[in-house]
């Protein structure tokens, strides 16, 4: 008799699902990218400080923090599959309105409809990834996270090759992008009145047995939210501030630097798919354990280094931290078994509060003792990786 055989039904893995759900994000995140790519060009077009910069990643990332756990909290307990094409029809809106913003409040009100997209799409899109994932939820949360990485890692080249060779209104043009998401979005949420329900119900019913004590969840949790710290504020000193670190330090152009942060970004995507299958295998909290302590030589040393090496260590650094996330989903996700739209939420929030008001800080610190300057702070943030050695072990 075969594995597959073996297999009850709803405990197969349905790869079309979990490729469409990872094409959602991946058109989702191409276009919430092209606001952090597109910072030059705003900064030098309305005269924004690094300050205001750091707030415009604060509304856009603050409003997605708020409001994903209570999204997912809501469709746990009546799913909403439709609103993810709704979510995606709020980002393609921000971005109409980011392309005509002739001020610093119109940027704001352009980056907070693109972060009330966010906050709709991926609670429930991470929810319905775990639902198709049968028992390899750490692939299918690396294949859902992956096709986000590979769309943040492409809006610096369109940002390059499009947005800053053709102006500010050629933003607008990427509201098609949105388009296509809601179509493939509204065909996951067939699948899931079809099938998925059916799954979800059988899946709480068995949850119930296999939930950690309280205590357990306590502890989980509050060091995965101080592990995410060091995560996320060192990755939005890349996200928001790379290509200005590269073009004061190095005297890169501004196409250039994009195409330094697409290396970037590929390489955070690299790791996202590494994270989840090999948390799959050895375990949720050795893939966390490993990838937040394994950057931090590489982060030591990046803000020494000269500009070949500085770009090959910080892509390395970039895919060896970004294995973290997929395997931290999924481990909050085995401590509350039974909201596991909610922990997505509430994740995927905590990630964008997290690196709302990091981004806010370091814009701060950068205005008053320099971008480098920052650089060579962040580089100590991953020394918070040893409260993984803490982590309760979820496996059953």
């Amino acid at each position: 008799m075969t594995l597959q055989s073996r297999t009850a039904p709803h405990e197969t893995t349905v790869v079309p699902v979990i490729l469409g759900v990872s094409l959602g994000h991946f058109l989702n995140d191409l276009m919430q990218s092209l606001i952090p790519a597109a910072y030059p060009l705003l900064k030098d077009n309305l005269a924004l400080s690094f300050t205001q910069i750091g707030l415009i990643t604060l509304v856009f990332q603050g409003t997605a923090s708020i409001l994903q756990p209570l999204v997912g909290l809501y469709t746990d307990r009546r799913p909403l599959p439709y609103a993810l094409s709704a979510g995606m029809a709020s980002t393609g809106a921000g971005l109409v309105l980011l392309a005509h913003a002739a001020s610093f409040a119109m940027v704001l009100c352009s980056v907070a409809l693109i972060g009330l997209g966010s906050a709709i799409f991926h609670p429930e899109a991470s929810r319905i990834a775990r639902l198709a994932a049968g028992m390899r939820p750490g692939f299918a949360q690396s294949v859902f996270q992956v096709g986000g990485n590979a769309g943040s890692a492409l809006g610096p080249l369109a940002a390059a090759f499009i947005v800053l060779e053709r102006g500010q209104l050629s933003i607008e043009w990427f509201a098609a992008v949105a388009l296509a998401g809601m179509l493939v979005l509204y065909a996951i949420g067939r699948w899931y009145q079809s099938v998925g329900a059916g799954r979800a119900a059988h899946r709480k019913a068995r949850a119930a047995a296999t939930a950690p004590d309280p205590g357990t969840v306590r502890r989980g949790m509050t060091l995965l939210v101080v592990l995410m710290v060091s995560k996320f504020v060192y990755s939005v000193s890349f996200s928001s501030y790379y290509t200005f670190y590269l073009i004061e330090h190095f005297a890169l152009t501004k196409a250039q630097a994009n195409l330094c942060l697409f290396v970037f970004l590929a390489a955070v995507a690299a790791g996202t798919i590494i994270g989840g299958p090999i948390g799959d295998r050895i375990g949720r909290r050795r893939v966390i354990l490993w990838s937040i302590l394994g950057i931090l030589p590489l982060a030591l040393a990046l803000p020494w280094l000269p500009l070949v090496p500085s770009i090959l260590c910080a892509a390395l650094a970039g895919l060896v931290l970004a294995s973290a996330f997929p395997a931290m989903v999924v481990y909050a996700q085995d401590l509350m078994p039974l909201r596991t739209g909610m922990v997505a939420g509430m994740m995927f929030g905590v990630a964008f509060g997290i690196a709302a008001i990091g981004a806010a800080l370091l814009g701060v610190l950068a205005d008053h003792w320099g971008i480098v300057a920052v650089y060579r702070i962040c580089a100590f943030l991953p020394l918070l990786g040893l409260a993984a050695f803490f982590l309760p072990d979820t496996r059953h």
